[in-house]
């Protein structure tokens, strides 16, 4: 039987914290999920699902029903205004909220194996541009995102909605710093995988179609602003720019990431068919 929540008592706070307040996120270890084709990911791809949250003022659709039905995880039958507060869409009220826990930061998430292309995002400040990587990772086959430095958060509500799912899709690791990264490209490589790191950058002195992004891969974007920090460039094997024309000098990190990837793909896509 679902609880009734109508006022803004203490679990209705705690759920708004969720939304705003990284810290108490991380204490409580969940996260809340908005949006069908993200809490559908979530629930396909195993994550675990402690709560659900549906407007007691709407005809619930068939795949909220459902949804409902068949997810194990507490039920709350929240008003229509609260669901509006928490929705994060001035002029929309969601039919269904959940709050859904947080994966372990283990680069063990990681896939690793002879094809292996994963992203490191370097100290990202836009939790919209994270998500956006996220879900080009996830178009272009990348098995995996990492997240090094002092950075937006994952899980904040504008990263995971740029993510539009995909968030649930690939495994995404937040790291501290990049020599914890370069411990695991260490045991990659010790064990017979020759990754290859490679870093963006316009002074790169290789073009990204020149690059072989065939091999194991371990591509890295740097900072919004300041780009890769000193200790990822002196780890890279090679720096690859992007060609461009026009007067732009540079690309937004996300937008370079997803042409950089793209590249990749086409790649790939190549030398399987030969």
């Amino acid at each position: 039987m679902a609880l009734r929540v109508s006022g803004r008592n203490a679990r209705f706070q705690q759920w708004e914290a969720l939304l705003g307040n990284r810290t108490k996120r991380q204490r409580r270890g969940e996260f809340l999920v908005q949006g069908v084709r993200p809490i559908t990911l979530a629930i396909e791809h195993g994550w675990q699902i402690r709560e659900l949250l549906y407007d007691t003022g709407a005809q619930l659709s068939g795949w909220a029903r459902e949804t409902l039905d068949s997810v194990r995880a507490e039920k709350f039958a929240v008003s229509r205004e609260l669901m509006h507060d928490l929705g994060g869409k001035a002029d929309a009220v969601p039919e269904l909220l959940a709050v859904v826990a947080l994966p372990e930061d283990d680069l063990g998430r990681i896939p690793v194996g002879p094809t292996m292309l994963t992203v490191v995002f370097d100290r990202p400040t836009s939790p919209g541009n994270i998500g956006t990587l996220v879900r080009s990772a996830d178009a272009f086959g990348a098995g995996g995102v990492i997240v090094t430095g002092h950075a937006a958060d994952v899980y904040d509500p504008k990263a995971v909605r740029a993510s539009t799912g995909s968030l649930f899709a690939v495994p995404v690791v937040r790291v501290p710093s990049h020599q914890a990264v370069l411990s695991w490209v260490a045991d990659v490589r010790a064990a017979g995988i020759g990754m290859g790191i490679i870093g963006t950058d316009e002074r790169g002195t290789v073009d990204t179609a020149e690059y072989d992004f065939t091999q194991p891969t371990l591509t890295l974007i740097g900072n919004e602003t300041t780009g890769l920090s000193s200790g990822w460039r002196e780890a890279c094997d090679q720096l690859v720019r992007i060609p461009m024309v026009g007067s732009a000098s540079s690309l937004n990190a996300a937008t370079a990431a997803t042409v950089v990837l793209y590249e990749s793909a086409r790649q790939r896509a190549a030398a399987a068919r030969r």
